[in-house]
């Protein structure tokens, strides 16, 4: 097998199914190893226990995989629009969405174009061991990616590309095919220390360094209990996941919109208002939601976040009377987070 000429193909099947670019990296995650066990060490991960668990399968790829020898990393553009989001984060009546879950869930999407290249390299070269992943394993997937030369981690802790900033996603096929790689990309983040200012909560606590227990997207995706009371003013209205950082990296002004019909937004997320969110029913929210990666955090703690954004909105009748309408909620969680808005307006 000329797998020299396969490592080619596989780019160029790649680029067909939708990628925008497609690396190939070795398993070799030592130095990282040594920055997760730091990392965890000082407890930034919080209830993200998972990531303690499974610390030894994330460094160790061929423990994840029997027999992987090579990792195919792939990368999706997702903003399916470029336009200023500043005037939404600065508007306290509207309700601000990462751009990322505005269209349908990614992971299905990826998966099923991942299993599609194995399929065509199983076409080429025969039968081989491989599993596809796109964020749903213990995976390194910032770090695999900088080793197959997609980008380099920037210090916000996301992958960056010259050529299109971080508005991306992405995935891996772990197989035990013996391709060549390719060489690490060089770091290009220089003095630029513009995503670690704009942290809303400060949780770039250094470069590289993210204390996840105050970013907002683990406040208001992976936390599943209330809100630290001192962060709360500090969110906003942002109401699931975060931007700041990507925003205001320079990288970002090379990204081009994505073609990906699945990327689109679905429901009026990037112009819904607080109010209106909040009036939804649990049968609205899973209805709406269906097939949408804010549907996995569940009605209740869409609801607290969405209280916690009318708490730091401009007063008006409209939000009193929506916050008052859920003051008697079945669920503690988020009857405290109306109890903590109502005071902060009343």
């Amino acid at each position: 097998m000329d797998y020299l000429a396969l490592a080619s193909r596989i780019k160029q099947w790649g680029g067909e199914l939708g990628f925008q670019a497609v690396g190939i990296a070795d398993i070799d995650l030592a130095q990282a190893e040594g920055r997760l066990a730091d990392w965890l060490a000082r407890g930034w991960h919080g209830e993200m226990d998972y990531m303690a668990r499974h610390a030894a399968l994330r460094a160790h790829p061929a423990e994840l995989v029997a027999g992987t020898r090579r990792v195919i990393s792939c990368r999706m553009d997702y903003a399916s629009s470029l336009g200023d989001e500043w005037p939404a984060l600065g508007d306290g009546r509207r309700a601000y969405v990462a751009r990322y879950a505005r269209g349908r869930d990614y992971h299905r999407l990826l998966r099923t174009r991942l299993q599609r290249l194995c399929d065509r390299v199983r076409e080429a070269a025969g039968e081989f061991r491989h599993r596809v992943f796109a964020d749903s394993a213990p995976v390194m997937e910032v770090e695999l990616a900088a080793r197959a030369g997609i980008g380099w981690r920037g210090k916000h802790t996301l992958l960056l590309s010259r050529d299109a900033g971080s508005w991306f996603f992405l995935g891996e096929i772990y197989c035990d095919l013996p391709l060549p790689v390719d060489a690490p990309a060089g770091e290009h983040c220089g003095s630029c220390t513009k995503c670690i200012d704009i942290c809303p909560t400060q949780a770039i606590r250094a470069p590289y360094a993210l204390d996840a227990r105050r970013c907002i997207s683990y406040l208001t995706i992976e936390l599943k209990g209330p809100i630290p009371v001192e962060l709360r003013p500090l969110i906003g209205n942002r109401v699931y996941g975060c931007d700041d950082c990507q925003l205001v990296c320079p990288w970002n002004g090379f990204a081009t919109a994505s073609a990906e019909t699945g990327f689109r937004v679905r429901n009026g997320l990037d112009r819904a208002t607080l109010v209106a969110l909040f009036a939804w029913s649990e049968q609205e929210f899973d209805e709406r939601m269906r097939g949408s990666a804010i549907r996995r955090i569940g009605y209740e703690r869409w609801l607290r976040n969405l209280a916690v954004g009318l708490g730091n909105a401009p007063g008006s009748a409209q939000v009193l009377a929506a916050l008052r309408a859920r003051a008697s909620h079945p669920s503690a969680l988020v009857r405290e987070h109306v109890a903590w808005a109502l005071a902060r307006h009343e």
